[in-house]
This record gives structure tokens, sequence and C-alpha cells, in this order.
């Protein structure tokens, strides 16, 4: 059996066109957009005015478009609020009907060099025959195809995204379940670690509070990664840690990703930035489930 497998995403896509899209995108996020070309992609996140984030996304070009894939929460929370003041910049906002897929495997070459991508020296996105494809990471490459596009009969497809989902959660990117929408700031979820903060930028909605979490040390939280064994995707996403004989709350999963083989259970939770990270926490509504605290692959250390 191949070991590269197309999982269809459940994430989604905002499109942005029109003669005013960079001017006003760049309002409205925490990346500066100046920075992107057609041969890289940026994290970045979408706040309200008080600085909580609305989603966060990856932000790529494709023709004459600006893109920004999320979750579907995300996704419908910022289209609303990208549209809010769009009637006074020419500039068009819509959910794209553009497929997403993922491509997951150990050694991707020959599956990329069959569909003629190739990313140029250290590019991280590219334009193909069928679409757009973003290099997330070695084994993991994103794929936005059009209605022509099929995969390849040597590439196995999965049933769901749980896999993506659970690598994405692994490499520690950042993604907001409905529940966790406009209730943390971008520090929280390790947004500047990813590089998905411009701290050098003009004005944009929610600066003030991302500006002052950094320069006046006022964030005390961060995004863990916890993973353990579990019967399935907890339906209560709060996660308790223990304090002598008692527990007590530690904060709520803001992602999760079940193994069906495996059993076990990963996500992304906001913890205090002081947690030891050897402590054992445990599911609120689920104790029997307990999960342990995995090492981030980057650093949260300031520049």
């Amino acid at each position: 059996m191949s070991s590269v497998y197309a999982c269809p995403l459940s994430h989604q896509l905002i499109s942005l066109s029109g003669a005013d899209k960079l001017s006003y995108l760049h309002g409205q996020i925490t990346q500066d957009l100046n920075k992107l070309t057609s041969s890289n992609y940026l994290w970045t996140g979408h706040c309200s005015a008080k600085g909580k984030l609305w989603g966060v996304f990856k932000l790529f070009s494709y023709q004459d478009n600006y893109y920004l894939t999320g979750s579907a929460a995300e996704v419908e929370k910022s289209l609303v609020e990208l549209k809010k003041y769009a009637v006074f910049a020419k500039v068009d906002i819509n959910v794209s009907s553009e497929r997403l897929i993922g491509l997951i495997g150990d050694d991707l070459t020959d599956v990329l060099a069959q569909l003629s991508i190739t990313f140029e020296d250290d590019a991280t996105a590219c334009d193909f025959s069928y679409g757009k494809a973003l290099k997330l990471a070695d084994n993991r490459v994103l794929l936005m195809v059009d209605s022509q596009f099929s995969i390849p009969d040597n590439i196995s497809t999965l049933d769901n995204d749980a896999s993506w989902k659970q690598a994405a959660i692994l490499a520690g990117e950042p993604q907001l379940s409905s529940e966790a929408i406009g209730e943390y700031v971008p520090q929280m979820v390790n947004l500047q670690a990813i590089g998905g903060i411009s701290f050098k930028k003009g004005c944009y909605t929610g600066q003030e509070t991302v500006a002052r979490m950094k320069y006046l040390g006022k964030n005390k939280r961060a995004m863990y990664i916890v993973s353990g064994q579990s019967e399935g995707l907890l339906s209560e996403l709060d996660l308790e840690t223990q304090l002598g004989e008692n527990w007590r709350r530690a904060g709520k999963l803001i992602t999760q990703s079940f193994d069906e083989q495996t059993n076990k259970l990963t996500g992304l939770v906001v913890l205090p930035n002081d947690t030891d990270v050897t402590q054992v926490l445990r599911a609120k509504h689920t104790p029997q489930v307990e999960l342990s605290i995995l090492p981030l692959p980057y650093s949260l250390e300031d520049e």
C-alpha cells in the first residue's frame, strides 16, 4: 500500500479580490501582507478590536486573489467580521468553492513529481496545473485544487482528515474550535512562534492588545500539545490539573484529533506559560482520560 495518503480536508477558504484587497486585508490581520509572494504562505491571525482571535489562518495568493484557510468555525466567524467594513473598499470577500486536499506521507517526492509540483529552493508555495500547493512540512503538502483535479490512482485516499489534523497538532499549529473563538490573544496560541505576527507593520484591528502583550510582558499563557489514550473525541473540553489531593481547572482544548487505530487523543490547550510540563492533566468530565504534555517543536522565547 502506498505510504502517501490524500485527505479530504474539512478546512474552508476565504477569498479576497478587488483593487483594495491588499490595503483592506493588511489593516485586518496580524501579518504583514507585503511579505507575501507567489512562492510562500504565511501564518496570520484575525482579531477583534480587543485583540481576541476570530481565527488563525494560512494566508497565500493565487492568480489575482488572496486566500485564508482555516477551520470551518474560524472561516464562518472571520467572514462575517471581514465583511463588516468591506463596503467602504473595493474588495470582494467570499467563501471559495475550491477544494482542499492534504497529502501526507514520509516521502512525498514521487507524488509531487507526478503532479508536476515543484517548490523552488526555500519556497513554501507554488502554482501548479490545478491550483496551488503549500508545503507545510516535509511530510505534509496542502493542495487547493479546481474541479478538474483528480487524485492519482497510486495514492490512497483516507475517509477523513484525522491523521492530517493530528500531524498539525503535533507540529503545534494553532486551530480554534467554535468554543475557542474570541477567547485568546494571538500570543496565547503561540502565533508569534510560527511567524504569524508582524510587530513592525502599521495599524490593524486588535494591534494595541497584541503589542502590549509583547512589550509590557502582559501575556501569561501559552499553547501546549497534549496526548493520551481515550475512547474517542472529548465532548467536554475542560481539562484539570492535580494540586495536592485536589484537582483544579487547567484550561480547555482548543482543538483535538482521535486516532481510531491507536486510541490516541491529541490536542492543543492554552495553559499558564509557567506550567510544569511533567504534570499529567485529565479530562474534567471523563477523568479516566489522562493527557501528558508533549514538547513543542519550536521555541516560545522572544527574538
